[in-house]
Parts: structure tokens; C-alpha cells; sequence
């Protein structure tokens, strides 16, 4: 099956079949896509938690809003950010450029000049409004990687995050909850599984100059 038909076959599951589990190999693809998306300057101020723990799962429908998919997903992927992002971020991403392609510091002190100055001059408010949008990068490259690996998926924002971070104790790791992915498998009985997409013409959606 080609991209587009993937995209065409996947929609936001409303219930996931409880019975049916993701493989450790399809897993691990979705793992390695979440660390292989596109950050800003490759920073990657985002962290992902992985839950298949079914009692921690029903703990949490009830800060998803009730939605039921939390429970029902083979997993629950969470995107998180790091609650403080410091110039020391930046420090450790250049000491993994220079151990990986063993750039000369010449070559990459002019870089690390500017991103430090860039960093230091915003405030943690701004840097976590940055580092949100990165996740929803990632958020979106995992919904495409999941329907190509045909796992079904459903995105949620509609959650209450400072519940999540207490359930799955996020504070000792510096993160806080952004953005939950509900993974698995289709229900026979979902009643949104045969209707057809509602999307606007693509004519009418790009505009080409």
C-alpha cells in the first residue's frame, strides 16, 4: 500500500479491540520513528513514555476525559517536554555532535554561540511553547509512521496533563505530559471504522504560486 492510501485507511479510532496487542517489533518501529522526527536544530526536547501497564491505563480515562480508548489501546504513547530547558541542554547536544561526527569546535562554536544566546534570552515560558510545538512534530510523524505500519491510532489533547505527570510520575524525570497517542487495533464494532473521510478538495486546501 502506497503513503497516500495509508493515510486515507487511517482515522481516529473511538475503540480499540482490548484483545489485540502491537508486537515488541512494531513497538520498537514506532519508538525509533518518535526518535527520528524532525526537531528544531535537532535539539529533541522531547521525551516519550511508552505504557502497557492495563491498571495504569484505567487510572487514566478518567483525566483523558473519560475517552475510553486509554484503556481499551494495546499501548498509550505520551509525549512529554522537559519541564526546565537550559543553555546545559545545549552544551550536552554539541558534546553528541562532536562524539558522533567529531566536528572540529571551530566548525561548532559559531553554532553554539548563537543557540546559547538564543536560548538564554527567552524565557522558560516561551522555551516550553517552543518545545510544545516540537512535540506535535513528533506527534504527527508517528500518526503517519503508525498508519503505513498499519496500527491504528487515535491523538488526544483532551486530557488533564498535571493528573498524568502525578499518575506517572513525571516530576523525577523533569517532564511534563503535551500530548497522548492511544495505539493498537481497530474494534470490528467502531462505529467510525467504514465511514468515509470528510476532508475538503486538496484543490481547495493548496495554493500553488
Amino acid at each position: 500500500m502506497n503513503s497516500i492510501e495509508n493515510l486515507q485507511w487511517r482515522y481516529a479510532v473511538k475503540k480499540f479491540d482490548k484483545n489485540k496487542s502491537l508486537s515488541e517489533t512494531q513497538i520498537n518501529t514506532l519508538k525509533e520513528a518518535f526518535n527520528l522526527t524532525a526537531t528544531s536544530y535537532g535539539l529533541q526536547p522531547i521525551k516519550l513514555v511508552v505504557i502497557k501497564n492495563k491498571s495504569i491505563q484505567e487510572q487514566l480515562v478518567e483525566f483523558s476525559w473519560n475517552q475510553p480508548q486509554v484503556a481499551q489501546a494495546s499501548h498509550v504513547l505520551v509525549i512529554c517536554i522537559q519541564k526546565e530547558f537550559t543553555t546545559n541542554d545545549i552544551d550536552n547536544y554539541f558534546s553528541l555532535v562532536k562524539s558522533i561526527r567529531n566536528t572540529p569546535n571551530e566548525i561548532l562554536a559559531p553554532f553554539k554561540e548563537m543557540l546559547t544566546n538564543s536560548i538564554a534570552s527567552k524565557t522558560q515560558e516561551e522555551l516550553n511553547i517552543w518545545n510544545k510545538n516540537q512535540a506535535y512534530i513528533a506527534l504527527g510523524n508517528l500518526m503517519t509512521v503508525a498508519a503505513n505500519e498499519r496500527i491504528d491510532s487515535c491523538p488526544m489533547e483532551g486530557f488533564i496533563p498535571e493528573k498524568y505527570d502525578e499518575v506517572l510520575e513525571l516530576d523525577k524525570y523533569g517532564l511534563t505530559s503535551v500530548l497522548v497517542l492511544p495505539v493498537g487495533f481497530r474494534a470490528e464494532d467502531d462505529y467510525m471504522k467504514d465511514l468515509k473521510k470528510v476532508r475538503k478538495e486538496t484543490k481547495d486546501m493548496v495554493i500553488e504560486l
